[in-house]
């Protein structure tokens, strides 16, 4: 087996993968816990920022996306150059949406947390952390998307070592930025802000570094110039229905947070602390799918689709196993973890309320992750997106809306709206991947039969 091969099995792609993301998780779970410090209503303003930076990431992680899927599809294929190609333009592509998403977010700030629908004692903390994280967009745009290139060539490994690095930078700003220690000022949620500004770019430069060396070719300075239109057109033929899908979740996910916004400060809180401990869940799937979906992509380049097939279906079945194993650990100490974060009765209340339902949503949330990710492996992105589009307007924000705030059932109501979403949309993706129908007419990489090699 050569070393290809080697990095692209399931659980070398994954673990790595699951650690970078978990360390990314504590970073957040880190914030949260420091912000509390402070306040609830700076964990609220917190948790819906950053709903809405998730948001706007959309437009460069879709091209990313799109990159990401090709680069493993050709180094499958053995065409590593044109790997390399995809790589270098997808880069400056997320420099010049990011710097442009910066601006916007800097300079208007304070009427996108007047947009954000929250109540009036939240605005001034909103409109200075917005300004101050979403000013920084840029870095997340190139410290994502670098990881996503380094990753699609194999390498899960050195975005988790950045990630280490990254979190312990960022813990030290906080404590020194928050609370004012070692003679820093006490910046309370603008300190948090900033230290997560900082941490970020020296994750971005790490990466950089590393990018430079990713492929067979070093990065020579030339290569800033490197244009392939037909090339990037592949890109976002298979970004952009894979962006509009990512529109669609943060966007629907946003809508709905505005909905819990409506039931109050304490129900935000409480929704927020529990999208932290959801996290671990979801990171644990995540991280299974994405490294499925780098599989998939590096098989389906290589010609061996059978391969590709039966992989989706492995990887979902661990998946399952592994959620569902956290599920239970969270339901079983999520009493003690809510009681680290507030004493707050009420919405120590509403939290506790939402564990049982967390152990229905994981599992539907796993299989629509792994056989989504499986689809876009492929480039079917625009069934992805269309099953997409319509369960998450119709089913998790419809009713959200219907259930939550109509019928009054709060949370329990968006809860069990946002379950029958994941089940839908991860049965029909289930359905089409199992047909073999978007295996057989996806376009199949030139030369690509001609070039695949066997372990």
């Amino acid at each position: 087996m050569t070393d290809t091969h080697k990095k692209m099995t399931l659980w070398a792609l994954a673990w790595p993968v699951f650690i970078e993301m978990f360390l990314q998780f504590l970073l957040g779970t880190a914030d949260t816990f420091m912000v509390s410090r402070i306040s609830d209503d700076a964990v609220a303003v917190v948790g819906i920022s950053n709903q809405l930076f998730n948001a706007v990431t959309i437009l460069f992680a879709a091209v990313a996306g799109g990159a990401g899927v090709l680069i493993a599809q050709r180094i499958g294929a053995q065409r590593n150059e044109d790997a390399r190609k995809i790589g270098i333009m997808t880069v400056k592509a997320s420099i010049v949406i990011g710097l442009g998403l910066s601006v916007l977010l800097y300079f208007g700030a304070a009427r996108v947390a007047a947009l954000l629908q929250l109540e009036v004692s939240l605005l001034p903390l909103a409109k200075t952390y917005i300004a101050i994280v979403g000013g920084g967009m840029v870095l997340t745009a190139v410290m994502s998307t670098l990881s996503t290139v380094i990753r699609s060539t194999g390498d899960t490994r050195t975005p988790m070592f950045v990630a280490i690095g990254m979190n312990v930078v960022h813990i030290i700003l906080n404590y020194l930025l928050i609370y004012g220690t070692f003679g820093f000022p006490a910046l309370g949620l603008e300190g948090a802000a900033l230290s997560t500004v900082m941490s970020r770019l020296v994750a971005s430069i790490v990466l950089i570094i590393v990018w430079a060396g990713a492929f067979s070719r070093r990065l020579e300075w030339s290569d800033w110039k490197l244009y392939d239109r037909p090339m990037f057109r592949e890109v976002l033929r298979i970004g952009w229905p894979l962006g509009l899908n990512m529109a669609s979740w943060f966007f629907s996910q946003l809508v709905i947070y505005a909905f819990v916004a409506k039931l109050g400060a304490s129900a935000l809180a409480a929704r927020t602390y529990m999208n932290t401990l959801e996290s671990f869940c979801f990171l644990l799937g995540f991280s299974v799918a994405l490294a499925v979906q780098i599989q998939i992509a590096y098989l389906y380049g290589a010609g061996r689709k059978e391969e590709a097939y039966r992989s989706a279906y492995r990887a979902t079945g661990s998946g399952l196993v592994i959620v569902l194993i956290g599920a239970l650990l969270l339901y079983v100490l999520g009493e003690s973890i809510l009681s680290f974060f507030t004493q707050d009765a009420g919405i120590l209340a509403i939290g506790l309320s939402l564990l049982g339902l967390n152990l229905i949503l994981q599992p539907g949330k796993m299989v629509n992750m792994a056989m989504g990710n499986a689809l876009i492996a492929i480039g079917d992105t625009r069934f992805v997106v269309y099953n997409g589009f319509f369960s998450m307007w119709i089913v998790a924000v419809g009713l959200s809306y219907v259930l939550g705030i109509q019928s009054g059932w709060g949370l329990i109501g968006i809860y069990t709206a946002m379950i029958a979403d994941e089940y839908l949309r991860g049965l029909l993706v289930t359905v089409r991947w199992s047909s073999k129908k978007a295996l057989n007419k996806s376009l199949t990489p030139p030369d690509a039969a001609q070039v695949a090699v066997h372990p």
